[in-house]
This record gives structure tokens, sequence and C-alpha cells, in this order.
């Protein structure tokens, strides 16, 4: 299919890209920053604090239905239109969220909020993707990447933060500002791109896609929880998987797809999605097994926990501006090789700390795992549109930002499978259930090796694969 896309060509960075990672950096923030605020606020909404996970899990399935479905709105509606009505959607909802009185009105109003940030996350990529250069694509893409890395580090600390000094409710009504500047500027620099041609909406691949994610997103919040898979579970992850099988061979067959595949025909582009896709899920493990090894494996209180753990943020920080030389110096094969490797070592360091471990190494090692996952991150997330045409382009994103959604979602529940196994075996091996935070330090043994199993597929690039976007020019 063809596209005419209106918009001005972007050159270098442009303001739309810094616009737009502020906003994910806003949407990626309030998905983790209420973590630490459960208990505070369920004690304003009178239940227990475990009762409020179905606003967590209300806004992760409004996300798995409605991304697939962002790529069409977009080029329907145009880029520009639709991601100031997200920023607005998500702003009011938080609003709304921090005048709820009761648990149904708080997970109506996060049902809201990710109505906004399904819009947000990936019709903001679009915009940028189609307006930046291929030789600045990596720069683009690494501004892009970073709240994704940085969110779940800073905020379960700063939500602890607010709920002490403050009140649980700031932590929304702090988005209304930091939103309402956003809109402004929405409608000021963001490119105004939309797709001539008019194409219909694939309501049979929309169904589909949206039993299928919601079915999966429900299994995995399942597998997560501390009882045990039942029927109903794996009843779940038949309808998901038979769905989404039927939604594939849809794709392939139907005139206008919702979600085009041709994009896998593209080598760089299959490897992020494959390969890439175990990565995302056990670098997304990190946020969550990290802060529960230290305050229910070695005892530290929530404060400390919280200040080790901005150590990965800052090693994600720092070696930002150099990401974009190690590309072009390596390219992607061979940094995505070594630096994965380290990754893979950095994960299993970690099953190594102890509460005798001295902080400076603990935090020398969380540092350095923030340095290679923020590399690989940025690296992997800017070689999936490396060599995708341009008419691919919105397709390509739509299928890549579901990926992600389910890679991220993925990551937590292998935490807490990896979390079982080490139950099991620490169980099953005499002596060593006594050791201080034993099963947390085998998940990670877990998913470093889930992570290694990721990096098979990078094999498969040419030397000179994503040289297109890695070339300075």
């Amino acid at each position: 299919m063809s596209e005419n896309i209106t918009g001005k060509e972007g050159r270098g960075l442009s303001p739309a890209a810094l616009l737009v990672a502020g906003a994910f950096f806003m949407e990626f923030l309030d998905g983790t920053v209420i973590a630490t605020a459960l208990p505070d606020m369920a004690k304003s909404f009178g239940v227990q604090a475990v009762d409020l996970n179905i606003g967590i899990s209300a806004y992760l399935i409004t996300l798995a239905v409605l991304i697939p479905a962002s790529g069409w709105i977009a080029d329907r509606f145009g880029a520009r239109k639709v991601f100031a009505l997200a920023l607005t959607i998500f702003t009011l909802a938080s609003v709304l969220c921090g005048l709820s009185t009761t648990v149904d009105q708080f997970v109506a109003m996060r049902v809201l909020q990710g109505v906004g940030g399904a819009l947000m996350v990936p019709v903001g990529r679009l915009a940028v993707l189609r307006t930046t250069p291929k030789h600045q694509l990596i720069t683009a893409i690494a501004t892009l990447t970073w709240p994704a890395l940085v969110a779940p580090i800073i905020g379960p600390p700063l939500g602890g933060f607010i709920t002490s000094f403050a009140d649980w409710r700031w932590i929304f009504f702090i988005n209304v500002p930091l939103g309402l500047v956003a809109i402004v500027l929405t409608l000021r620099i963001m490119p105004d791109l939309h797709e001539d041609g008019r194409r219909p909406f694939d309501l049979p691949g929309f169904v589909a896609t949206t039993i299928g994610m919601v079915s999966l997103v429900c299994v995995m919040e399942s597998m997560a929880g501390q009882h045990a898979p039942g029927g109903l579970t794996w009843l779940l992850l038949a309808i998901g998987a038979g769905t989404l099988i039927f939604a594939l061979r849809h794709f392939q067959r139907a005139q206008w797809p919702m979600i085009r595949l041709d994009a896998l025909q593209v080598p760089t582009f299959r490897v992020t999605m494959y390969g890439g896709s175990l990565f995302r899920a056990s670098i997304s493990a990190v946020p969550f097994l990290l802060p529960l090894m230290f305050q229910v494996g070695f005892g530290m209180d929530a404060f400390h926990s919280g200040l080790l753990v901005l150590a990965v943020f800052v090693g994600n920080l720092s070696i930002k501006p150099v990401t974009t030389p190690l590309i072009r110096t390596l390219g992607f094969k061979r940094l995505l090789l070594i630096n994965g490797a380290l990754n893979v070592l950095a994960l299993l360091a970690c099953a190594f700390l102890t509460p005798d471990t001295s902080v400076w190494l603990i935090m020398l090692i969380l540092y350095l795992g923030g340095v290679f996952r923020s590399i690989q991150f940025t690296a992997v997330s800017t070689l999936a549109f490396a060599d995708v045409p341009s008419a691919q382009m919105s397709y390509a994103n739509t299928l890549f930002s579901t990926a992600t959604q389910l890679a991220v979602g993925l990551g937590i529940t292998l935490g807490a499978i990896g979390i079982r196994i080490g139950e099991k075996v620490s169980e099953s091996i005499v002596g060593l259930a006594v050791v201080p935070g034993i099963s947390f330090r085998l998940a990670f043994v877990v998913i470093a090796l889930i992570c290694l199993v990721g990096m098979f597929d990078t094999l498969h690039l040419k030397k000179d694969s994503g040289s297109a976007v890695s070339v300075k020019r």
C-alpha cells in the first residue's frame, strides 16, 4: 500500500522528539510511581492494598487493547490532533484519579488514563520516526527510550517521597501542569502527519487482538500472583493464544489489516521483534526484582533500597552521550553481541549480592547494569526501524509498540516466576533456604538465561546491518 504523508522532513533532532520524550516520561512514570503509594491509597479507600492491584491491571489491559488500533487512528485523524487528544485525556484522567474516593472510581479513571497512554506512546513515536532523517535516527530513538529506562527506576522512590511528605493524590495532580504545557507545545510544534488515503478500520482484526491481548494480560497478572495458576488461567491462555493465531492469519489475508506483517520480512526488524522482545522482557524484570531482594530478602528499608536502585538510573543517564558514537564505531551486530554479553554478566552479578556486600560494590554493579541496559535498549529500538521503508513505518510502529507492551508485562511475570523457581530450588537443596534472599538471587539467574537466549537472534544479523542509520553523515 502506498502512503502520502504530509509534514516537514525534520533536520537533526527536532523539538517534537523532545516533546514526545517528555510526554513519554510522564506516562511511564505514572505507571510505576503508584507502586509505593498503594498502602496509603488503600487506607483512603478503606480496602486492602492488594485490592488496588486491579487499578494497575486495568491500566495495562487498556493499553493492550488500544495500542494495536493506534496506527490507524493516527493515520486517519493526524498525529498532531491524536497526540494532543491523548495528552488531554491523560491529564484529565490524572485529575480524576486524584479526586477519586472509591476503588471503583479509581479503576474507571485508570482505564481512562490507559486510553490516553495507549494513543500517546505509539502515535508520538510514529511522528518522530516519520520526520527524522535516517542518519539522525539513533539520536532520536535514544531520546525516546530514556523515559522507559528511567521511569521504572525513579518511580517507586518518588512515589514514596510524595506519599511520605505530602499526599498520594499529588502523584496524579503533578501531571496537570506538565500535561497542560505539553498540550500547548503539541499544537505548536508537532507535525500534522496523516495518511491521505483513508483505509477502512479492521474490525475483525481489532476484536481478535483485543480478546487475545486482554486474555494474555490477565494470564500474566495471574501468573505473577502468589497462588498457582488455576483452570481459568489456562483457559484464558488457550483463548489468548488461539485468538492471536487467528489474528495473525487474518492480518496476512486481509486487504486492509489493522497490523501489516510485511515489516517482519525486514531482517533487522525481525531480529528486534523476536530476540529483542526477550531482552526487553528480561530487562523489565530488574526494577521489579531489585527492590524486593533488598527489602524482603536483605531486610533493608524502602528508603535505602530506593537509593541503591537509583544507581541503575545514573548508569542509564550517564552513558547516553556516548551511545551513538559506540553504535557508529562498532556497528549494530558487534555492539549488540558484546554489550548483550555484558548485560547477562551484570544480571548474574546481582545473584551474588548478599546483605554483607559492600554498598559501594552493590552500587557499582547496579551502575554498570544500568549502562549496559541503556546501550542495548537504545541499539535494539533503533535497529528496529533502521531498514523499514517509509510506507511500512506506521504498521511496523504499531507491531513494535504492541510487542513492547507485551514484553514489559511479561517481564514482571518472568520475575515472579523466577522467584517461585528460586523458592522451589532452595527448598530442594539442604541448607540453601536459609541463605538471605536466595529465591530473589536465583530469579536473577533465570532472567539472565532468558536474556542470553535472546542474544542468539543477533547472530543472524549481517556485519553491516543497520548501516543506513549508523553511518555518520
